[in-house]
């Protein structure tokens, strides 16, 4: 092997030397692999949040009470028509 050869076998590639080069896809790899787990801690989060968020399902009773209340008013609306119409 010519010293040539040994020169470009250990040439930087891109200006960053080999072992810089390494470190640095280490880092990204270990950045990505954070920011994943991060992303996807919050989107579980969103949901979990949102789920517990949500109404109540609406009752049977809850229902009918409403149901007689809207139609109380309706009567009493009626009622106040007449007398002054």
């Amino acid at each position: 092997m010519t010293k040539t050869e040994t020169n470009e076998a250990h040439a930087p590639q891109n200006g960053v030397p080999a072992p810089a080069a390494a470190a640095n896809n280490v880092l990204l790899q270990r950045s990505l692999l954070i920011a994943g787990i991060a992303s996807a801690s919050a989107a579980l989060t969103f949901f979990l949040v949102r789920n517990a968020m949500r109404r109540a399902p609406v009752d049977e009773t809850t229902e009918r009470i409403q149901l007689l209340i809207d139609e109380a008013n309706r009567l009493l609306k009626q009622l106040d028509e007449k007398k002054h119409g």
